[in-house]
């Protein structure tokens, strides 16, 4: 095993710097850069690049139109204000240079500094395989501090999401199994499809006009924005039991809207799972020697039938905890990785689009590899031994 997850990890060099540098050419070559939005930004004509790519305030250009073409005029770029703007976001450097500050660079702050010493000062190296990721263009932060208040958000969705789905859509995936074809597997069979029909987004836009807090809503349950209810009266004399059942207010209408649809992805797998193991020599044998229905069910059966579901177990943890919130986190107004990602997108803030990307890479191909150490923990027939060889 160890030399299978040395060769692993040893695989996971070339395939971080193979989707990077794929991620750093195209990024290069797609129209409206931060130069041009900015550009426009302070032009007060943000709009005009909404729709290809956005803005880093879309809002601001949207009111900027309205004073005219005289206000357009008055706050028109010189060519030295572009040169600035260029340097501002290193965009005057050969493309090459950026590539390499992209990963690692070391360029002497001070000329005057002996190389021995420059060496040794941190100031003087810049990349992302030294924990440097730059500051953002519109946000004026450091990257790492920008994912990292916005971790929280995505860590909430993503750890209850998981805790919850996956031992609800097991056990009620036996349950299924176990009485097939009776009026509870039909019924719940009916009732978990119609909750994949219906998009996330759609069930969130209607939680948040019938439930929410606005003059339409049946009843307000729906809080609309937020982890929390900090900020408003009182909150800081509330006790920590008021605070947690306040953190799961707000999250119980996200939760609800990201795994509605998962529930039956998952609690079908296990139902077919647990069905295919049950006909198969070995229960039949294991029954022939007496042994209980409830044993055979979990101490041969069940431990078999989660395989496939140990294949997808670290992927759909993953899954949760960075994709299919964007919509959600919008609606809601959580303000999340899914967001972040999406507007660093949209405003070219390639910072943060690489920063982001570097982090995600390396949490899916760890997410691949505890799999692969899942397989064995439910399965000890599988050999790494004979993989590696």
């Amino acid at each position: 095993m160890g030399a299978y997850l040395l060769r692993r990890l040893l695989l996971m060099i070339p395939t971080v710097w193979g989707i990077l540098t794929v991620t750093f050419i195209i990024i290069q070559f797609v129209p409206g850069g931060p130069l041009d939005q900015m550009r426009d930004q302070l032009e007060g004509r943000a709009g005009r690049g909404g729709e290809a790519g956005g803005t880093a305030a879309a809002g601001a250009g949207t009111a900027a139109a309205g004073a005219g073409t005289a206000a357009e005029r008055q706050h028109n770029l010189s060519a030295e204000d572009v040169e600035k703007l260029r340097r501002v976001y290193h965009l005057d450097r050969p493309l090459w240079e950026r590539y390499c500050r992209t990963f690692l660079w070391f360029s002497r702050s001070d000329p005057q500094q002996p190389l021995w010493r420059a060496l040794g000062d941190g100031r003087n190296w810049d990349g992302m395989l030294i924990g440097k990721f730059g500051d953002s263009f519109y946000r004026n932060r450091n990257v790492l501090g920008l994912i990292a208040e916005k971790m929280p958000v995505s860590l909430s969705l993503g750890v209850w999401s998981f805790v919850l789905t996956y031992p609800l859509c097991v056990l009620l995936g036996v349950f299924k199994a176990v009485r097939n074809g009776s009026r509870f597997d039909a019924g719940s069979s009916v009732l978990i499809l119609v909750g994949y029909s219906i998009p996330g987004f759609v069930l969130a836009v209607l939680l948040i006009v019938l439930l929410g807090p606005g003059d339409a809503s049946v009843w307000n349950l729906v809080p609309l924005s937020g982890l929390t209810s900090a900020g408003a009266p009182g909150y800081e004399t509330w006790s920590f039991g008021q605070r947690l059942l306040d953190y799961f207010h707000h999250l119980a209408a996200p939760l609800l809207c990201l795994n509605l649809g998962g529930l039956a992805v998952l609690t079908g797998l296990t139902k077919n799972s647990v069905l295919e193991e049950v006909g198969k020599q070995y229960v039949t044998t294991a029954r022939a020697k007496g042994l209980s229905p409830r044993r055979v069910l979990f101490g041969h059966v069940l431990r078999n039938a989660m395989i496939p579901l140990v294949t997808d177990f670290p992927g759909s943890f993953l899954a949760m905890f960075f994709t299919g919130s964007v919509l959600i986190e919008k609606i809601f107004n959580l303000d999340g990785m899914g967001l972040l990602a999406y507007t660093s997108v949209l405003q070219r803030d390639y910072p943060v689009v690489m920063g982001n990307l570097f982090i995600m890479t390396l949490l899916g191909l760890g997410a691949q590899l505890a799999t692969d150490l899942c397989y064995v923990l439910v399965d000890p027939r599988i050999s790494f031994q004979r993989a590696a060889d």
